[in-house]
């Protein structure tokens, strides 16, 4: 569908939905678990729904409840299922090395670009330890055999999704493994929410910080606490924290809490060194109207914020240059390419490099009709763009922002 964005203006209060990526974890350490576990999480998404579809294939019970979810753990593994990941690159790459590990013998279908997205070298590990695969690109992708405990290295800069999938696996594996990180560890924030959510559910698993490896001694089952529940989304709330630094008023976000390990909570320091005035209250932050200058800012351990932070660029006094974001051109859509595009389309003086991009800012954008790419970021990043625009944004493919954040429309008035 059609969006059209004109004379934007944000709620001055919204409230953060839950965090997808720690839906994800729980879910799984969840179904993973030795009882049932009441996880409260307000918000879902098409993404969120993906995970518990999967592993409700994979013989746990899984119900939305009026405050999140009920979970029934797996008792008995069912073999030969076909699981539906959607669009969801975090639920394939989680669920690849755990279905392996729990030798379920399915079969992953995907949508969209996921089935062209790479999974090397995760793919190779499970195919060099007792997995046989059908060749990658293949949809549906189909798994036989039993992934084992052992000592296994994987590269730490291409994504961290595949380590968070090997702990899951591993973490209930026959026996004790070792999993060492080669290289520069990337996405490092996701990686700790991972360990933070295994060990939540009594998981044992330490990591050496010296020689990069973690040591984990898998267990039949994890341990359920019963209840938790997920915290708010700053990946998701940075839109609007974003909105509140170029538009026209103030934005309180509330719900998203400061101690978070959420990485992309670096958001509000990355626009206060722009130049925007904020407040920081309990679990809330207000970004006011600001004047904005242009910075360098490393995207290593933030890539998600790239698209929002490019279109907060192309409206603030000087140069931004953003690098070590080479990984975004195997997302949901290329991201340099589609975020260098639409902000162009838009009006934007931004150029694409290898690993980013370079935009010198201009006191306003002009509007225009862009495409979504299929990619939620790109879909609401352009929308929030559309409060520094003179004429009105529209954008196709607007419903891509479901994988996400299905209401984020309804916070623009």
């Amino acid at each position: 569908m059609d969006k059209t964005f004109k004379n934007s203006q944000v709620k001055n209060q919204v409230r953060a939905i839950s965090s997808k990526s720690e839906a994800h974890r729980y879910l799984i350490c969840a179904a993973l678990s030795d009882s049932p576990t009441e996880i409260i999480c307000t918000d879902t998404n098409a993404d969120i729904d993906a995970t518990a579809s999967c592993l409700c294939s994979l013989g746990a019970d899984i119900k939305r409840t009026e405050n999140g979810f009920s979970v029934t753990p797996i008792s008995e593994v069912s073999k030969n299922q076909a699981l539906d990941c959607n669009e969801s690159g975090s639920t394939l790459r989680f669920m690849l090395p755990l279905a392996a590990s729990l030798g379920a013998d399915c079969s992953f279908n995907m949508r969209g670009r996921l089935a062209s997205r790479p999974l090397s070298p995760l793919y190779e590990i499970l195919r060099d330890n007792g997995i046989t695969l059908t060749p990658q690109g293949e949809n549906p992708l189909t798994i036989q055999g039993e992934f084992g405990a052992g000592n296994y290295t994987v590269a730490a800069n291409i994504s961290s999704q595949y380590i968070s999938g090997l702990l899951f696996a591993l973490s209930v594996a026959n026996g004790k493994s070792t999993l060492a990180l080669e290289g520069k560890i990337e996405s490092a924030p996701y990686i700790e929410m991972t360990t933070d959510a295994l060990r939540a559910f009594g998981a044992k698993i330490d990591f050496d910080s010296e020689n990069n490896r973690f040591a984990i001694e898998g267990q039949a089952k994890l341990h359920s606490p019963k209840k938790l529940t997920v915290g708010g989304d700053w990946s998701n709330a940075a839109f609007f924290l974003a909105a509140g630094a170029i538009g026209q008023n103030e934005v309180r976000v509330s719900g998203i809490g400061e101690k978070s390990i959420q990485g992309d909570r670096e958001i509000v320091a990355i626009l206060e060194k722009m130049g925007a005035h904020t407040k920081h209250g309990d679990n809330e932050i207000t970004v006011y109207p600001s004047k904005l200058h242009g910075i360098e800012i490393d995207a290593a351990q933030i890539p998600d914020l790239v698209p929002i932070l490019a279109t907060v660029a192309s409206v603030a006094d000087g140069q931004t240059k953003i690098y070590n974001a080479g990984r975004l051109r195997l997302k949901e859509s290329d991201r340099i390419e589609s975020v260098c595009t639409t902000l162009s389309t838009l009006g934007a003086n931004i150029t694409a490099t290898d690993d980013g991009m370079i935009i010198n800012g201009k006191k306003s954008l002009l509007g225009g009709t862009v495409d979504s790419y299929n990619d939620h970021r790109i879909a609401m990043s352009a929308a929030i763009a559309s409060l520094v625009s003179t004429d009105s944004v529209t954008i196709t493919r607007f419903e891509a922002i479901n994988k996400s954040y299905p209401t984020f429309a309804e916070n623009f008035e």
